[in-house]
């Protein structure tokens, strides 16, 4: 679909890296020609993964161990980073998320789903964006969002505010930004399955026939949103600015996605509690 070196040039970092949407976007970024950096909190997940992507493309990918939620970590990781030689793209794409009746969240379980996908995409914008901006280096952000931001969502509200405030911060920073040579996107995917996600919000008792519903009748891939992610941070997209790109066959139009949740009986979000404080121990 695309010219072979399409990336080529381009120093890219990916939070969250390490697996899932993040990993697949990695490897396709370094298929196009890419210098990459993935980080996250788990250093064996994040060196599999650079292994995996140097062998098969032979690029050159480091992997740092980082906790986006603490802003010290994130500019020690920024630091780093720069004294090789300074970023072009960051994605934002770590975050968190699991189904819950929201008026029974902690303040913890709200912060540990804040941290990650809004306070973790702001330190990190911010830090490469000073950096940019004092260096007048051209750099590109593109935050990984949720069809929430469009249609809220019941049972992930945390998420949802969010995802909705980054993407507030995209088309904010794209108005004071751009004159400065910073580009600011986002995609908001749709079903996109993968492990971690799939295990917290669609657990086993969950409407099972939810794809099929799809207005295209399946979920989305991840080499489809890798390809989209590849354009947006390329300089094909050089005109496309402030602006959040819907990726999912349409599903926003019909519902937000959670309706089936409200039909859910106390045992179901009890079970379903359990298993996720099973998770965290």
């Amino acid at each position: 679909m695309f010219e072979k070196e399409l990336l080529k040039g381009k120093r890219i970092l990916v939070t969250g890296g390490g697996s899932g949407l993040g990993a697949a976007m990695g490897h396709r970024f370094a298929e196009l020609g890419a210098e990459l950096i993935i980080c996250g909190r788990r250093p064996d997940v994040l060196e599999a993964a650079a292994a995996s992507i140097s062998k098969t493309f032979a690029s050159k990918v480091r992997a740092i161990p980082c906790d986006v939620r603490d802003g010290a970590e994130v500019e020690a990781m920024m630091e780093s980073i720069w004294r090789e030689a300074p970023l072009d793209v960051l994605v934002n794409n770590a975050a968190a998320t699991f189904i819950a009746r929201t008026e029974q969240l902690s303040f913890r379980a709200a912060d540990a789903i804040l941290g990650p996908t809004l306070h973790g995409a702001m330190y990190c914008t911010l830090e490469s964006g000073k950096r940019w901006i004092e260096a007048r280096h051209k750099g590109v952000v593109l935050s990984i969002l949720s069809t929430s931001t469009i249609t809220g969502r019941a049972f992930t509200v945390p998420s949802a505010m969010a995802k909705s405030a980054v993407l507030a911060m995209t088309r904010s920073l794209a108005v004071e930004w751009g004159p400065k040579g910073i580009r600011t996107v986002a995609i908001a995917p749709g079903a996109f399955p993968t492990a971690g996600a799939t295990s917290q919000l669609r657990p086993a008792g969950r409407d099972s026939n939810w794809a099929a519903r799809n207005p295209l009748g399946r979920t989305g891939t991840h080499p489809e949103l890798a390809d989209l992610a590849s354009f947006l941070i390329s300089d094909a997209a050089s005109y496309i600015n402030g602006e959040m790109v819907v990726q999912d066959g349409g599903a926003h139009l019909r519902s937000s996605g959670a309706e089936d949740l409200l039909g859910w009986t106390d045992a179901q979000w009890e079970a379903q509690r359990a298993l996720r404080s099973k998770d965290r121990t």
